[in-house]
């Protein structure tokens, strides 16, 4: 007996690790879902600043537009920024997640928890969700855009004179 009552509990190491695996496995679950709020989080900032920009620049829209350019092309100049932005994203991303994943690894575990692993990049995982994030970058830039664009544009260009 424990003396507030308790009783103690014996386990076999095999049930101990089972147990440790769960509990680790919940926690990154709800790492998993931080992450997908943030990437979110990020698409509707870009969609805004999109939008914004697109807002800002009418007049610049519809000269393009009184000359011939078509929308679709305005859109696809819009994905393009989107791409931009979303690359600039994934590479400081990376290059932090890369520096945090380092001192876990090399620091807080040795000091927490008096041992290390290995390093294991997934270079082809983090290849496709960069390239996924960057396409979603764009389409929610082209998308964004092309409402905020509803308008007649041309209008804009008088506006401005």
């Amino acid at each position: 007996m424990l003396p507030g009552g308790g009783v103690y509990e014996i386990a076999r190491p095999q049930e101990l690790r089972r147990r440790s695996l769960q509990i680790f496995d919940r926690t990154f679950a709800v790492t998993y879902v931080i992450e997908a709020i943030a990437v979110l989080i990020g698409l509707v900032g870009i969609s805004a600043g999109i939008s914004t920009q697109v807002l800002g620049r009418r007049g610049e829209f519809g000269m393009l537009r009184h000359i011939g350019v078509l929308r679709r092309e305005i859109a696809g100049l819009l994905a393009f920024e989107g791409a931009v932005q979303g690359t600039l994203g994934v590479a400081g991303g990376l290059a932090v997640g890369g520096v945090v994943s380092l001192v876990l690894i090399h620091v807080v575990n040795r000091q927490s928890f008096h041992w290390t692993m290995d390093l294991h990049i997934p270079w082809i995982t983090l290849g496709v969700l960069s390239g996924v994030l960057v396409a979603a970058a764009a389409a929610t830039a082209a998308i964004s855009g092309r409402l905020a664009m509803d308008g007649d544009v041309v209008r804009a260009v008088r506006e401005d004179w």
